[in-house]
């Protein structure tokens, strides 16, 4: 097996359809044998009767893990990141839509650079908007400023240069099944976010480097759920979650210990 793919899913009747049609579409634009997992959290706005509809079309090659309830970003992914038999594993969001371009230049940087674990896209909103996607290492100052203030950092952002990142968002992923098995699943300590970082740190800490390609682009019609200024429970959550990853990780306010752990300094 070529690629196999882990979609999350929650109330995504706007989207699931187009994002599991434009991945099998890519598949076989470019000749791979591929699968995707999409695991559904609970929904109740129609997903499951039209992953069921897009069951009949694709057989065997799709397969649907419908969950009672949302038990979050963590233990959903994890229960297909455990069913995964491609040499690469696709993460992607509902919301994001794959292309032949972007799958076929994100596998050949996997291949040509050995030391990297992880590549990631260029996102964008439907209208061309650039996402801010990829990132340092978050501190509390950090993540203050992008709460306040992440519309006008995406219409600023001019960063086009192939490269080395920190971190990178989980709508759109590509690695190296070899590193998912090193790095191991994700968190199920953090329910919702911030379950990317997290996992990002981890492949540093496992010896891989996570490369950013904008010269590829992905198109992310993000719901944003916790992007941005608002207040609501995945604002919450997410606050939960980096309290829990500082302390792990054992920093707040300072990359220095973090970069010196890493050998990135």
């Amino acid at each position: 097996m070529d690629v196999s793919a882990v979609i999350l899913s929650f109330n995504s009747i706007k989207y699931i359809e187009k994002c599991i049609v434009e991945l099998f579409n890519s598949y076989t634009d470019l000749s791979l044998t591929g699968e995707a997992y999409v695991v559904d959290n609970g929904s109740v706005d129609g997903s499951l009767e039209a992953l069921a509809k897009l069951k009949e079309q694709y057989g065997e090659a799709l397969v649907v893990i419908s969950l009672e309830k949302n038990t979050g970003t963590t233990y959903s992914r994890n229960q297909a990141l455990k069913k995964c038999s491609g040499n690469k594993v696709l993460i992607m969001d509902s919301d994001a839509y794959m292309n032949a371009s972007a799958l076929r230049g994100m596998i050949d940087k996997l291949d040509v650079h050995k030391d990297v674990g992880l590549v990631v896209p260029k996102l964008t909103y439907p209208d061309g908007r650039p996402q801010i996607s990829v990132d340092k290492f978050p501190t509390v100052t950090h993540k203050i400023k992008r709460f306040f203030f992440l519309k006008n950092m995406e219409i600023k952002s001019t960063d086009e240069s192939e490269g080395y990142v920190d971190t990178a968002i989980s709508a759109t992923w590509l690695l190296k099944k070899e590193a998912v098995n090193k790095v191991g699943l994700l968190d199920e300590k953090i329910f919702y976010s911030p379950e990317d970082i997290d996992y990002c740190l981890r492949v540093w800490e496992s010896g891989y480097k996570i490369l950013h390609l904008p010269q590829l682009t992905v198109v992310h019609d993000a719901q944003e759920l916790s992007r941005g200024f608002k207040i609501n429970k995945f604002t919450f959550l997410h606050a939960k979650g980096l309290l829990y990853f500082f302390t792990k990780h054992g920093y707040m306010f300072s990359l220095k210990s973090l970069y010196k752990r890493l050998g990135k300094v």
